[in-house]
């Protein structure tokens, strides 16, 4: 999946050079399938045949996998040879390395992973999405600067909508942490904080940054992933089941086709890992092709863009 993407990703960009870091031996044949020469000029490959499993304890990671190729490719970008840095590998190993080898920038406690929403007028961007657990209300408001630098930038937005994920839309709802991180946004010049956003009203596009701790955004994420994908099979289903649905499948077919392709999850992979003084970006173990391209068109977006520069400079500021 990942080898394929990146010789579409060179295909569609054509000032892209990638490093390929993993086994050479696994790489090549996929390289040698390309008569694309000139793509092939634009692809180094660092070879390690050490992986990191989604069973190997944090602890390991930085003890016995320096020679991963999730460690050598986070180095990768703290040595400055490339821009970012796209796996769709363990998850908190990634997010170990990226503390452990990059830092986070000044003014930020912990990183958090950001995901796109779809919306029914514009997408959001929530987070965080599974980083941080539990959270203190100075990280939300850290989440809220880091996300709303990010939407401002790569969706050339003037002043992004922060809203909080909260159980309702009264000042005295939700948790203590909530509350709390409430009237630090409240008091914040640099934030346009809009106030609570209830689940419900998270895909009405009223916020462009929704903000929440870890647990709460990592089941939202995966609960829309999993409505996506009901609404998809019961289309199918029952699009088949007599001439009649089958007549009115065919009258739709453009509006569904726009929807399928609005809602599509593969569009919406490439989870951000903010925070840290360099731009890492993490794919779906499970991607298609398709959807680890956009990963890596994300990267290339925060590339051109200097994100962490971005966040650091509206940190710096909000701290003085």
């Amino acid at each position: 999946m990942t080898v394929p993407a990146a010789l579409l990703a060179l295909d569609l960009h054509h000032d892209l050079q990638l490093y390929l870091v993993g086994d050479e031996a696994c790489i090549k044949p996929f390289l040698a399938g390309s008569e694309n020469k000139e793509i092939l000029q634009r692809v180094t490959i660092v070879h390690t045949q050490c992986t990191i499993t989604n069973s190997d304890k944090p602890g390991k990671v930085l003890r016995e996998k320096s020679k991963s190729s999730m460690f050598m490719a986070v180095d990768l970008v703290q040595k400055c040879q490339v821009q970012a840095c796209v796996s769709a590998g363990n998850t908190g190993a990634l997010l170990l390395c990226g503390r452990h080898l990059l830092k986070t920038i000044a003014g930020i406690d912990k990183p958090a992973i950001i995901a796109t929403i779809p919306g029914a007028t514009s997408n959001c961007y929530l987070l965080d999405v599974g980083a941080n657990v539990d959270c203190k209300a100075e990280q939300l408001l850290q989440f809220a600067v880091m996300g709303s630098v990010l939407a401002e930038s790569l969706n050339g937005l003037e002043c992004a909508r922060v809203g909080l994920l909260n159980i309702g839309a009264e000042e005295y709802k939700g948790s203590e942490q909530v509350r709390l991180a409430a009237n630090l946004l409240e008091t914040c010049e640099s934030i346009n904080y809009i106030g609570f956003i209830e689940g419900s009203a998270l895909y009405e596009g009223r916020a462009d940054v929704v903000v929440c701790d870890g647990f709460v955004g990592n089941v939202t994420i995966k609960s829309s992933a999993g409505v996506v994908h009901v609404i998809d099979n019961f289309i199918d289903a029952h699009s088949q089941t007599n001439w009649r649905m089958k007549l009115a499948a065919l009258t739709s077919y453009p509006l569904l086709k726009r929807l399928r392709k609005h809602v599509n999850p593969s569009q919406f992979n490439g989870a951000s890992l903010l925070g840290l003084q360099g731009s890492i970006i993490k794919s779906h173990g499970n991607a298609t092709v398709e959807g680890f391209v956009y990963a890596i068109e994300q990267a290339i977006m925060e590339a051109e863009n200097n994100v962490p520069g971005l966040i650091a400079n509206k940190v710096g500021s909000i701290l003085e």
